[in-house]
C-alpha cells in the first residue's frame, strides 16, 4: 500500500477535495418522543383517575362522621325545620316548578339578578324524627327561608331506633315524673343518669342473646340426640329411653334457667323504663325517649373542637367495634369485618396449597405436550369466567351438592352389591395403575418413547381410579348424612362461610398458579444444574433451592389472591353472605361455625348503595365501608411488598 503524500505550496482542484458528510436528519417520529409523550400522558392519566377515586374515598369517608351544626330554617309559609345540612347544590327554578322566568334584556345588573333566579341554591337537611315525620331528609330551597338560626340548646339524638333525632330537651322524666328546669339543668340530669341506663341495656342485651343462647343451645342438642336415637335404634331401644330421659332432664333445668334469666331481663326493663327524655322538636311537637334507647346525645351548637373530636371519635369506634343498626345505615361492621377477614383466611388456607402445588407441577415435572397445553389453557380461560359464574357453581356444587351429602347422605344411594362392585373395579384399575408403574418406570426411553400406549393406559386407570371413588362416595349405601336428625333444616346444604371460602378458591386459583409459574420461572437453571451435580434429587432441588428462591412471587401471588377475594361481591350473594348477621360465624362446638351465614364488607357496600331504604343516610356509611375496604387491600398489598422485599434480602446472589 502507498501513500500519497502532497508537497508544499500544491494546490488540488476543488473538484478533488473531500466534502464533510452531511448527516442524516433524524425526524421527531425516529427519536420516539412522539410514543414517549403518548405512554407518559397515558400513565399520568391512569394515576390521576386513580388518585382522584381514593382521594374522594378519603375524603367523604373521613368527613362521614364528623358531627355538625344544627339550622333551624322558618320556610315561608309557616314549616319550621331543624336538621344537619347534608348538602348544598344549585337548581334550575324553572325546571323545578312554575314557568320560566322573564327574561331581561342583555347587559347590566338585570341580567345577573335573572341568571340568578334561574339557578338558586337549595339544601338538603336531614331532618331525621322519622317515626314523627315518616322523612329522613328535606330538600329546602334558600329563596323560601325567611329566618336562619342555631338553636344553642339543639340536641342531636342517636337511637337504637329510627334513626336520628332533633330537637330541645323539655325534662327528664323518672316515675313519670318530669323534673323540669332549664335545658342546661336537664342536660346535666340526662347525663347523669344516661351512662347508667345505657349499662342496662347491654347487660339485657347480654342475657337475651348469650345466656338464653346458651339454653336454647342445649335444649336443642338433647333434641338431636333423641331425633338421632329414634333414626338410628328406633323408639323401642334402650337408647331411645336414654335419651328421652336425658332431654327431660334438660327441658327441667332449662325451663327453672329461663324463669331466672326472664326475671332479670323484666327487672331491667322495668328499671329503665322509669327513665325518659322529655323533647321538644323544632314545630312545636313533642317526644319521650327512653335513656336507654338513646346511644349518643350532644347539644350540636355548644360543641367546641375537642367535642367534636370525641364524637368523631367514639363514632369511629362504635364502626370499627359495634354491630348494624338501623337497616345498617347506622352503627358499626365488626360482624363484616370479622366475616371478611375470617373468609379471607379460609380462602387462603384451601387455595394457597393447591396452586402452588398445581404450578410445581406444571413447571418442575410436567413435560410439554398435549395435556399439559389444555391444563394452561383451561386456567386461563378460568380467570375470564365472571365472578357470577363461579357462585352459580358453588351453589349448586357446594351447597346443593356436598353440603346435602353431608346432611342427608346420598339422594339415591347404590345398593350394597352395586356399591361393593364398584370397589372392586376400583381395586382392579388401582393395582393396574400401580403394576404399570412398577414394571415399566415413567422414563421417557420407555413409555414416552418406546412404549407411549402403556402410559396412556397407566392414565386412563388413575383417571378411571378417580373417577370410580367420587362415584362411590357420591353413592354409599352406608353413609346416612352426619345431619340427618336436623332436617329439614339444613346445616351444610345451604349458603354458609366455608362454601363461600372454597367459591373464591376456585375462583382465585389461576392468580395463586400464574404467579408461582412465573416465579419458579425466574429462578435460574444454573441452580438446578448446581444441585443436581452436587447429587441432590428432583425433590431436593425444588425444596432447598427453587422454592425459597420463588417463595416472594409465590407470596406475591397468594396475597394479590387474597385481596381480589377480599373484593369480591357477586358470588357471595349465592353462597353465603347475607344483609344482616350479628352473630359472628364462630362457635365452640362441631361445626365450629363454619355452616353459618356472615356479612362481608363488599357485600355490605352493595347492600348499602342498591337495597337500603335510606340512601342519603347510608351514603356517609358507603364511603366509610369502602374506605375501610381499601385500606384492608392495601395492608394486604403492602405486606406482601414487605415480605418479597425481605426474602430477596435474604436470597439474593452475588453477581460476577
Amino acid at each position: 500500500m502507498t501513500t500519497l503524500v502532497e508537497s508544499p505550496g500544491v494546490v488540488r482542484s476543488p473538484s478533488l477535495v473531500p466534502r464533510p458528510r452531511r448527516r442524516a436528519r433524524s425526524g421527531l417520529t425516529a427519536r420516539g418522543e412522539p410514543m414517549l409523550w403518548l405512554t407518559a400522558g397515558a400513565l399520568v392519566l391512569c394515576v390521576a383517575m386513580i388518585v382522584s377515586l381514593v382521594a374522594l374515598v378519603v375524603f367523604h369517608g373521613a368527613r362521614a362522621f364528623w358531627p355538625g351544626d344544627v339550622v333551624q330554617l322558618q320556610t315561608r309559609g309557616g314549616p319550621v325545620f331543624a336538621g344537619e345540612v347534608s348538602r348544598i347544590e344549585q337548581f334550575r327554578k324553572a325546571e323545578a316548578s312554575g314557568p320560566p322566568a322573564p327574561q331581561t334584556p342583555a347587559g347590566g345588573a338585570g341580567q345577573n339578578a335573572a341568571a340568578e333566579a334561574d339557578w338558586p341554591t337549595r339544601r338538603l337537611l336531614r331532618t331525621g324524627n322519622f317515626d314523627m315525620t315518616g322523612t329522613h331528609y328535606t330538600w329546602i330551597d334558600d329563596a323560601d327561608v325567611v329566618e336562619e338560626s342555631r338553636p344553642p340548646w339543639a340536641l342531636v339524638v342517636e337511637r337504637q331506633a329510627w334513626g336520628r333525632f332533633y330537637g330541645e330537651p323539655v325534662a327528664l322524666e323518672i316515675d313519670g315524673k318530669a323534673m323540669t328546669g332549664t335545658p342546661e339543668e336537664t342536660w346535666s340530669r340526662f347525663g347523669e343518669h344516661h351512662p347508667r341506663a345505657r349499662q342496662r341495656w347491654r347487660e339485657r342485651r347480654r342475657l337475651e342473646t348469650h345466656d338464653m343462647g346458651r339454653v336454647n343451645h342445649l335444649l336443642e342438642k338433647a333434641r338431636l340426640a333423641l331425633r338421632t336415637a329414634e333414626i338410628r335404634f328406633g323408639r323401642d331401644s334402650a337408647a331411645w329411653m336414654q335419651a328421652q330421659t336425658a332431654q327431660a332432664e334438660t327441658e327441667e333445668w332449662a325451663s327453672a334457667e329461663f324463669d331466672r334469666l326472664t326475671a332479670r331481663i323484666t327487672g331491667l326493663q322495668i328499671e329503665n323504663d322509669r327513665y325518659r327524655l322529655h323533647v321538644k322538636t323544632a314545630d312545636g311537637s313533642s317526644k319521650r325517649i327512653h335513656l336507654a334507647d338513646i346511644v349518643r346525645a350532644y347539644p350540636a351548637n355548644q360543641l367546641t373542637r375537642w367535642d367534636r373530636l370525641a364524637v368523631y371519635g367514639s363514632r369511629w369506634w362504635e364502626f370499627f367495634s359495634d354491630e348494624p343498626r338501623e337497616a345498617n345505615s347506622e352503627g358499626g361492621v365488626f360482624p363484616a369485618i370479622f366475616g371478611t377477614v375470617l373468609m379471607t383466611v379460609l380462602m387462603s388456607l384451601a387455595v394457597v396449597p393447591f396452586g402452588v402445588l398445581a404450578a410445581l407441577y406444571l413447571r418442575e415435572y410436567a413435560r410439554a405436550g398435549l395435556i399439559v397445553s389444555a391444563v394452561r389453557i383451561a386456567i386461563n380461560n378460568l380467570a375470564g369466567v365472571p365472578s357470577i359464574v363461579f357462585g352459580v357453581f358453588g351453589l349448586g356444587f357446594f351447597c346443593y351438592g356436598i353440603g346435602s351429602l353431608i346432611d342427608a347422605g346420598p339422594l339415591d344411594p347404590w345398593t350394597r352389591g352395586q356399591w361393593f362392585a364398584g370397589l372392586i373395579v376400583l381395586v382392579v384399575l388401582v393395582l393396574g395403575a400401580v403394576g404399570l408403574s412398577l414394571l415399566f418406570p415413567t422414563r421417557p426411553s420407555v413409555i414416552g418413547g418406546a412404549r407411549p400406549a402403556l402410559g396412556r393406559m397407566m392414565v386412563a386407570m388413575w383417571v378411571l381410579a378417580a373417577c370410580t371413588t367420587v362415584l362411590m362416595l357420591a353413592n354409599m349405601p352406608f353413609f346416612d348424612g352426619f345431619y340427618r336428625a336436623k332436617l329439614p333444616n339444613p346445616t351444610f346444604g345451604k349458603g354458609a362461610l366455608i362454601w363461600a371460602s372454597l367459591t373464591l378458591a376456585l375462583l382465585t386459583l389461576p392468580v395463586v398458579i400464574v404467579a408461582t409459574e412465573e416465579a419458579l420461572a425466574a429462578v435460574p437453571n444454573s441452580l438446578r444444574e448446581g444441585s443436581y451435580a452436587c447429587g441432590g434429587s428432583k425433590w431436593q432441588t425444588i425444596h432447598r433451592i427453587v422454592l425459597p428462591r420463588a417463595m416472594p412471587g409465590v407470596m406475591t401471588g397468594a396475597i394479590l389472591a387474597m385481596a381480589r377475594g377480599a373484593g369480591e361481591v357477586a358470588p357471595l350473594m349465592l353462597v353465603g353472605a347475607v344483609k344482616l348477621a350479628p352473630e359472628l360465624p364462630i362457635d365452640g362446638s362441631p361445626p365450629f361455625g363454619i355452616n353459618r351465614s356472615f356479612m362481608h364488607l363488599a357485600f355490605h357496600i352493595f347492600d348499602l348503595g342498591f337495597q337500603s331504604q335510606n340512601s342519603e343516610a347510608a351514603k356517609p356509611m358507603v364511603y366509610a365501608t369502602t374506605l375501610l375496604l381499601i385500606l384492608i387491600v392495601a395492608a394486604l398489598n403492602l405486606s406482601a411488598v414487605w415480605a418479597r422485599a425481605r426474602l430477596r434480602r435474604r436470597f439474593v446472589t452475588a453477581q460476577f
